[in-house]
């Protein structure tokens, strides 16, 4: 169907298809769903099921802190009924966005209710406190999420909720699961060996809740290649702290790893999924395949 056949009749099902929020979905019309990085769709995803269909922004592998909206999702964004993001300062442009494609749908922050950690910068010489966005990492938080998601499904969906509910409940009690092996993993290593050092400071929540000390590389910044200054920093600062594990994700030369390894005597992790999931073939497809990829990660370089 064309605007320039049944004109009447176009602008009809058009004002309908944008007002989903208005009445339940019909079994042939899935709601359209936005969700602004890879990790947070995937999550609607489990909770929306076959009533949904679900749009990320920010896909797989994909930066969500440095991403810059692009033409298509300005329209992908003005046809959706409803729109998750994580707030807590993880999108800056986020505001942009909604105000160019002239979104009139439901946004829901799916971090309402999770109280947030803090983190220490230094910007021009001077310490500032930011709020770290990150809360995912923390599946007691993932919980809060689920149910975030849950409830703005429902209020745009009416006639979908039993399934949102259930679908929720389910992946709740998954989450759980997942916890406990967690938990599990982390109670088996002894006090000295649960510090990590990593490059992004994204693993704060992971720390404060099952008892790992994550370590930012001081003064080495995340947009680069380390230097052979930022290299020596990190091996002095390992030998100090005697960090046992070290997962650099901004290094990609294997020697370098493999010299820091040789000088300090760190263990050299894999790679750690934080603000992003794999592809969904990949080892971290799913919001709690990447828990158990990142505890398999971390376990074996700690237990070793």
């Amino acid at each position: 169907m064309s605007r320039r056949l049944f004109p009447c009749v176009l602008a009809v099902a058009v004002t309908a298809a944008l007002l989903v929020g208005g009445g339940d979905a019909q079994a042939s019309d899935k709601v359209k769903v936005v969700a602004s990085f890879s990790i947070l769709g995937e999550m609607a995803s489990e909770v929306g099921g076959d009533r949904v269909e679900i749009a990320s922004l920010v896909g797989p592998n994909g930066d969500v802190h440095v991403y810059e909206p692009t033409p298509g999702d300005v329209r992908i964004l003005a046809g959706a009924a409803i729109f998750f993001v994580n707030g807590l300062g993880l999108e800056g442009w986020i505001g942009r966005l909604e105000k160019s494609s002239g979104f009139k749908g439901k946004v829901v922050t799916a971090t309402k209710g999770i109280k947030p950690l803090q983190l220490e910068r230094e910007a021009g010489g001077k310490a500032k406190t930011i709020t770290d966005p990150h809360a995912w990492q923390s599946l007691g938080n993932g919980k809060i999420y689920v149910q975030n998601i849950r409830d703005g499904l429902i209020a745009v969906d009416p006639g979908g909720k039993a399934t949102y509910q259930a679908n929720a409940s389910r992946f709740m009690s998954d989450i759980d699961r997942v916890e406990d092996q967690v938990k599990a993993a982390i109670a088996t290593l002894p006090p000295n060996r649960r510090r990590i050092i990593t490059t992004h400071d994204a693993f704060g929540y992971f720390g404060a809740t099952y008892g790992l000390e994550f370590i930012a590389p001081e003064g080495v910044s995340t947009e680069s290649e380390p230097s052979v200054q930022d290299l020596a920093m990190i091996i002095r600062q390992i030998r100090a702290q005697k960090i046992p594990a070290i997962f650099l994700e901004n290094i990609s030369d294997r020697r370098l790893l493999d010299q820091i390894a040789k000088e300090t005597g760190a263990k050299i992790g894999g790679a750690l999924y934080s603000d992003a999931l794999s592809e969904p073939t990949g080892p971290a497809g799913t919001y709690l395949d990447m828990f158990r990829h990142n505890i398999r990660m971390l376990f074996a370089a700690l237990s070793s």
